[in-house]
């Protein structure tokens, strides 16, 4: 079993991939069953622990997120780079759809190394990495090419990269799955519209101050809730790219998608400072290689992603709305005070280099 390969090289003392520190965390019950059979299953090779470790290298790649999804073929394509850079000596698993926790629980795992890799949205990140509520200035940005212009210039990315390595983690990549977007059964084309929606959001304070500035209902509810609660009139509408619309067939209950692009969804492949030190110089740059290789097909696919599902919907006969200039700028104004907030939490540098061009 692949996982057991990744625990049992944490506790060799020989030279192998890396020479891990002990785990902080206990692992969950479900991984101390797994070791135990796979201990019983391999102790009669007459080939020790250490010797395999020295070999190759198992490890984790955790997401919360679905299969159907930029997430997963972002993590398995990474897996797939690793593989073949190592030579085949080094193995990536990919676990999705929370199998090894949720977004929090993978955060502190990775964070211990207990799972080397993670890929996930920023927004559950702002918790333990302030400065990262950046991500949550709404409407700073109209498409995908604006972007990355902004985010992969040298000056953000250096305070970007100080923001993970001060909390722990190395940045080893930034893909995307598009703009979070609107869905109701309201035509919105002016300000007013958005008043008295009652809209499903994360439960992110500078996400809640957005709808409200903009005169809606935020609440924050479950995400396994959201279907039913606009199939029951819980709620009006909700707000998620493209990526979950579909997927989860959320569409089909409401009459309009309402391109707000009010937030990039953007998509990190983290690892611990510590596990990147931990390697050889070799298998770090492979893991470097990897994930440069795997970020730039993730952003590829996401495009064309987009575009697919942009049809799904259409052929539903759900209707898709694009905001004129005049109201995204009506927006931005009603959203003075959001941007202030975030403009006080968050390094200067980092905000100055986000918004620099932005409109």
């Amino acid at each position: 079993m692949k996982i057991h390969h990744f625990f049992v090289q944490k506790a060799a003392s020989a030279e192998g991939c890396s020479k891990q520190h002990a785990s902080r965390r206990r692992l969950p019950a479900l991984f101390l069953l797994v070791l135990l059979a796979s201990l019983l299953l391999t102790g009669c090779s007459g080939e020790t622990q250490a010797e395999k470790a020295a070999k190759s290298c198992h490890w984790p790649l955790a997401t919360a997120s679905p299969e159907d999804t930029v997430t997963q073929l972002y993590a398995e394509r990474f897996a797939e780079e690793v593989h073949e850079r190592s030579g085949g000596r080094i193995t990536v698993t990919v676990y999705p759809n929370s199998s090894l926790g949720g977004d929090r629980e993978l955060l502190e795992s990775c964070a211990d190394a207990d799972i080397p890799f993670i890929i996930q949205n920023t927004a559950p990140q702002v918790a333990f990495m302030e400065d990262l509520a950046v991500f949550d200035l709404p409407c700073v940005f109209t498409d995908t090419d604006e972007l990355y212009a902004r985010i992969d210039n040298k000056s953000f990315m250096h305070e970007l990269d100080q923001v993970y390595t001060d909390g722990g983690y190395r940045l080893l990549g930034i893909a995307d799955q598009g703009f979070r977007v609107m869905t109701t059964d309201k035509r919105i084309t002016s300000l007013e519209d958005f008043r008295g929606q009652k809209i499903r959001t994360m439960e992110n304070p500078y996400h809640l101050d957005f709808w409200k500035a903009l005169g809606a209902s935020p609440l924050p509810m479950s995400f396994s809730e959201v279907y039913i609660g606009l199939q029951q009139h819980t709620i009006d509408a909700q707000e998620n790219p493209y990526e979950v619309i579909v997927s989860n067939r959320l569409y089909e209950q409401q009459d309009y998608v309402i391109e707000t692009n009010h937030l990039p969804h953007l998509l990190t492949l983290i690892t611990s400072e510590d596990f990147m030190n931990a390697l050889s110089e070799e298998d770090r740059s492979v893991v470097l290689a990897a994930a440069e290789a795997a970020t730039a097909y993730a952003r590829e696919t996401s495009l064309s992603r987009i575009e697919e599902r942009k049809a799904i919907i259409e052929e539903s006969g759900t209707e898709i709305l694009t905001l004129s200039p005049e109201l995204r700028s009506e927006m931005i104004a009603a959203s003075e005070d959001v941007y202030e907030e975030i403009k006080a939490s968050v390094s200067p540098a980092l905000y100055r280099a986000y918004t620099s061009s932005a409109n």
